[in-house]
């Protein structure tokens, strides 16, 4: 099959921690890469950010990518490429004119917009994977919300006009059904986890000397850092390594981070924190299996990799009880579940936890088992193609492998 894949701001080769990067970054390589090596002809589609960007190159996994012209060949932030996305659709249009593939796979609301824009004149049918959404975001960040003003009616337009959609999560379904998609125009795909990197088995990165609490995220208010770092005050003698930023100049960053050590100092806990900035995809399975438990504990996360991944490593997690967060952490099986904004109670939880480490490693061996049983790229691939095939009206063997 010949597949398109639209991201408009989020390319393969970005680090997922850059500015414009996250988890559309991983799942987007990810899903390419298990695409092409199960034999499928995969070009992504995404915004030239740097003039030394070729046009065309060929990813080391099979996959093609296209740098489209459109704006300033520089970092814009993702909030502020809607002025550049007629370019960007006349540029797609024509390469799917001359490159015409059988469906188009829309990352993101933005990439939605150029694709239907690209795809509905020329009859190929476009599938869209949102990630997040504009309605909850905008409900749980509220003014913290950058999001165009325009966003949540054009996601409504585009669910309701693409041929299908695909939720990552089970509350992402329910917030589809009530922007008014049909039951039956969406089907859960979760995101996936590269289970020959992320495993129990390799080198880990700490000493082990003392229990450690390991987190990894993107920064922001809304990230959860700060009340990791409150939680801390129950948990006595353990240290809390905090991984991530990658903002476009650093400015944000510097911030963030300075009032994160600020909350700390005044815990009493600044002397058991460590913040060691971006992590490299080469450096982090190494990270997470140096942890006594991952903690992950956004007020609002639309998929969440790092728990997955955590997971896949063995490793305990503690995760807030919103998103993706209730499909991929079972409460009490791989982990544990806490509301958000909770640092005393997220305290207690992890004061347990650490305390009982028959626990840790029935939780380690449970995360192991269900991520690479549920969510490995081979079979979040096998799901994607068989839903490109009912899109396209291709008959399912009658073997067909379910994934839930």
């Amino acid at each position: 099959m010949k597949i398109a894949m639209v991201s408009e701001h989020a390319s393969p080769l970005s680090p997922p921690w850059a500015h414009n990067g996250g988890g559309q970054v991983v799942q987007v390589a990810e899903l390419a890469s298990a695409l092409a090596s199960g034999g499928h002809d995969v070009t992504v589609y995404t915004r030239r950010d740097s003039p030394d960007l070729p046009d065309t190159l060929v990813d080391s996994q099979g996959y093609r990518i296209e740098h489209v012209e459109a704006g300033p060949a520089e970092y814009i932030p993702r909030d502020d490429v809607l002025p550049h996305l007629a370019e960007f659709g006349r540029h797609l249009g024509a390469a799917i004119t001359e490159n015409r593939p059988d469906i188009v796979h829309a990352h993101y609301w933005l990439s939605g917009m150029v694709s239907l824009a690209a795809a509905q004149d020329r009859r190929i049918p476009v599938v869209q994977t949102f990630h997040g959404l504009g309605g909850p975001k905008r409900r749980i960040l509220r003014g913290n919300d950058t999001s165009p003003p325009g966003r949540i009616r054009m996601e409504q337009v585009i669910a309701r006009s693409v041929s299908h959609v695909i939720a990552t999560t089970t509350e992402q379904l329910g917030d589809l059904i009530r922007l008014g998609v049909p039951r039956r125009r969406v089907t859960v795909v979760p995101c996936g986890v590269d289970t020959a990197r992320f495993n129990p088995t390799g080198p880990a990165a700490g000493d082990g000397r003392v229990p450690r609490v390991v987190s990894v995220g993107r920064f922001g208010e809304s990230k959860g850092f700060d009340v990791l770092i409150q939680a801390l005050r129950r948990v006595p003698d353990a240290e809390l390594v905090v991984g991530g930023g990658g903002d476009s100049d650093g400015e944000a960053d510097i911030a963030e981070q300075k009032r994160l050590t600020d909350i700390a100092d005044r815990c009493g806990v600044g002397h058991r924190l460590s913040m060691i900035g971006p992590v490299a995809r080469t450096e982090m399975p190494g990270l997470l299996r140096s942890a006594s438990v991952v903690a992950s504990l956004p007020a609002y996360e639309p998929f969440g990799m790092v728990p997955l991944e955590a997971m896949a490593c063995g490793v305990p997690v503690v995760a807030s009880a919103v998103g993706g967060h209730l499909d991929t952490v079972v409460d009490g099986v791989t982990g544990v579940l806490v509301p958000p904004g909770r640092p005393d109670l997220t305290g207690t939880v992890l004061k347990e936890l650490l305390g009982d480490p028959v626990q840790l490693d029935a939780y380690g061996v449970a995360g192991a088992d269900r991520a690479r049983s549920r969510y490995s790229w081979e079979r979040v691939a096998g799901a994607t193609i068989r839903l490109y095939g009912d899109v396209l009206g291709v008959p399912r063997p009658a073997a067909a492998e379910a994934i839930g």
